[in-house]
Order: structure tokens, then sequence, then C-alpha cells
């Protein structure tokens, strides 16, 4: 007999409603796979559904319907929900509801505390953390004297340490400012490829979910689009009808398509847009 394969999430018709008798889940009847150690973005306006979905791959929501599977760990299971969490490691929106400690060092250990990790093992796991998301010479500091960035980056640092298969960004960089928001993801994009961690990025920045591997875009709590950054964000008007933007990149190389101009498609950056106009405009240089 064929085995089934294990996905690090998977949703089987997956839906939650907050109330029994709402006709609308905020999540409806979604199926999807995520890949190991893939960079999946979701998307969606307020009210889509995306962040209710994050908090059924982690298992703080349970599927009202269907199912939700963690490493192939059903999430009703509740023998098996300390394993879930410790595969699937989540951030949240505001780095001050995540850092419980005084001291930078110790919020790192408190989910290995939770777990009873041995200190001996305890401690390399949090240095190594520390290394990772680069917040070594803050250990000791105090995470109320630290910047937006550096305290998402301590919160990232808590989840790491449980080492888990799939970190789960719920909005991680919402309240952060540009500067912030692109040093979390720099650090989230450069774990995900230097130790294949499988991420699940939701966000409502375009900017972002154009770095990712695949972009899923919820709407009214239903799956709409799911394909890469270029397919996705080719499909310009439909975005726009979704109510979301599209990266700048794309809109301008749709509206030079719709002036004549023959453009990939596969336009989502400045840097994709000047390589592309210059084999376009100058085919020469190009070659050089």
């Amino acid at each position: 007999m064929e085995q089934k394969q294990v996905w690090p999430i998977e949703l089987e018709l997956a839906s939650y409603a907050y109330d029994e008798e709402d006709e609308t889940p905020a999540v409806d009847k979604v199926s999807l796979q995520v890949e190991k150690g893939t960079f999946v973005a979701v998307l969606g306006h307020n009210g889509s559904g995306k962040s209710t979905m994050a908090k059924l791959m982690n298992a703080i929501y349970l599927p009202t319907g269907g199912k939700v599977l963690v490493c192939g760990m059903d999430t009703t299971s509740e023998e098996d929900i300390w394993n879930i969490r410790r595969h699937a490691g989540m951030v949240f929106q505001n780095p001050d509801n995540q850092i419980v400690a005084n001291v930078v060092r110790e919020d790192v250990a408190f989910g290995l505390e939770n777990l009873g990790v041995p200190r001996e093992e305890m401690l390399p796991r949090i240095d190594e953390a520390l290394e990772a998301v680069r917040m070594t010479e803050k250990a000791d500091a105090a995470p109320h004297m630290l910047s937006g960035g550096q305290k998402q980056r301590v919160a990232i640092a808590g989840v790491l340490a449980m080492q888990p298969d799939v970190i789960i960004m719920d909005e991680a960089t919402a309240m952060l400012d540009p500067s912030g928001r692109k040093d979390v993801l720099k650090t989230v994009r450069r774990l995900n490829r230097d130790k294949g961690m499988t991420v699940v990025w939701i966000t409502h920045y375009m900017e972002e979910a154009a770095h990712a591997d695949r972009v899923v875009v919820l709407d009214s709590g239903r799956t709409v689009m799911d394909g890469t950054p270029a397919q996705v964000f080719s499909r310009v008007e439909e975005i726009k009808e979704l109510g979301l933007d599209v990266p700048p990149m794309a809109e301008l190389a749709m509206r030079l398509r719709n002036a004549g101009l023959p453009l990939d498609e596969n336009i989502l950056t400045v840097a994709d847009m000047v390589k592309e106009l210059t084999n376009t405009l100058c085919p020469s240089k190009s070659n050089i």
C-alpha cells in the first residue's frame, strides 16, 4: 500500500466558524498543502480569514469542519497538542504580547522551560537561536529597551529555540516601520534558505509576498488564487477587485504592456524592471 505523503501543514476542507449558527465561516472549506522548506505568503484583505487560518495551523483554533494536520498530526488530538506546537511555532503581530521576561536570554528560554528541556540542552539552543536572528549582543538586554524590529527578532528566537519544522508569521511585521519590516523579512528568509525551515507568512504587504516561493490569496474565507508571485501578481485587475494592491513594478509592467511594450509578466521588483527594459529596449547592451 502506498504511504500517504506527510506535509508540514495540510488543510483538508478545513473550516472555522466563530459562531455555530454563522452561515459564513471565517475559513470556509480550505484545502491546502504546504511543502517542506517552502516560503508561502498568505494574502487577503481584512476579514478574509488569513489570521484565522494561521491560528488553525498552530492549533490555537480547532476546525469546526474538515481537518488540519501538522506534520501528520491532527490538531483536534489532545494528546498531540504539545507536539504540534513544537513542530509549528507561531510569531504574532505584536511582539510585546509574546515577550514575557525581563531579559532577552530568559525570554528565549521560556518556551524551552515549558517543554521541560534539560538545562544542559537548553543553553546551546538559546545561543544558537539568538545567533540565528543576530541578537547575541543583546542577550542580556531588557526587551523593553529594544526597537520594534529587535523585539520581533527576539520573539522569533523564542520560537526557533524550540526547533520547529514550521514557523508561522501572523502579520508579524504589521506594527513595524519599513526598516524593521525589511529586517524581520530578511531574517526569516535567511532561516528558510539556510536551515530549510518551512515558513507561512501571513501579510498584507505585497512587497513582502513578492519574496515568497508561493502566494495564496484568500477572500471570504476561501482560496481564490494560488501560485508563484509572478503568476499571482500578473493578475493585476483581479487582485485589485479583491481590495488588494500589487507590487508597484508589477502594476507598472502591466501599464507598459497595455501601451504596447512587450514586457515579461514575471516583473515584481525594480531590478526585474531594469533587466527587462534593458533586454527589450537595448538588447545589444544586455548581451555585453
